[in-house]
């Protein structure tokens, strides 16, 4: 029954951009030991679940995310690659504001980046694809992604998923009530010690 499927999502470990609060877009920065660490912590929590579809964004943090967690070779899945930040690529929140006093990447357009619309139109497509898989699925991808892929789960504009706070490890359960899409589990980085 469609109403039954959940879709879990683990944003990828730590990486040195991540730690340091950089926007890390498209530039394929490896995880930290430590978010190698968390990566494995994030497979024991996963123990016992079964996925009928491992799909995992192309780059290597991603990538090695879901092998150490133990989920095996996954899907390569274009649309579930990170925001692509432009100008504000390799650069802190604080750092962009020195030019742009107030600036977000939520809420100022990006000089040779992505709209976040344009991230909430592969975000629906990451959802139109796991609504055709017969069971369970995983995601394996990136923070603003994963934030802007909740919000339109919800039916709600991209933007919305400014609201949705996601540490690196992070599990998350999207899943339905009474037949409207709902969040289950959010946040979870409980086994990240």
């Amino acid at each position: 029954m469609a109403d039954e499927r959940t879709v879990t999502l683990l944003r990828h470990g730590e990486t040195e951009w991540s730690r340091d609060k950089k926007h890390t877009g498209r530039t394929d920065v490896e995880l930290t030991p430590a978010g190698e660490e968390h990566a494995r912590a994030a497979g024991e929590a996963l123990r016992g679940r079964s996925f009928a579809a491992v799909l995992c964004s192309p780059l290597r943090r991603a990538v090695d995310t879901c092998r150490l967690a133990g989920l095996g070779e996954p899907e390569l899945v274009e649309d579930l690659l990170e925001w692509d930040y432009g100008e504000a690529e390799g650069r802190t929140t604080p750092e962009m504001a020195e030019d742009v006093p107030g600036w977000t990447v939520w809420t100022h357009p990006l000089q040779h980046g992505e709209a976040v619309e344009a991230v909430g139109e592969r975000a629906d497509r990451v959802i139109a694809r796991v609504e055709q898989v017969d069971g369970d699925v995983v995601l394996v991808a990136h923070g603003h992604l994963l934030r802007v892929l909740t919000a339109r789960w919800l039916e709600l504009p991209a933007v919305e998923g400014r609201r949705f706070v996601l540490g690196t490890a992070a599990l998350c359960r999207l899943g339905h009530e009474h037949g409207n899409r709902a969040v289950e589990q959010w946040n979870d980085t409980g086994h990240v010690r």
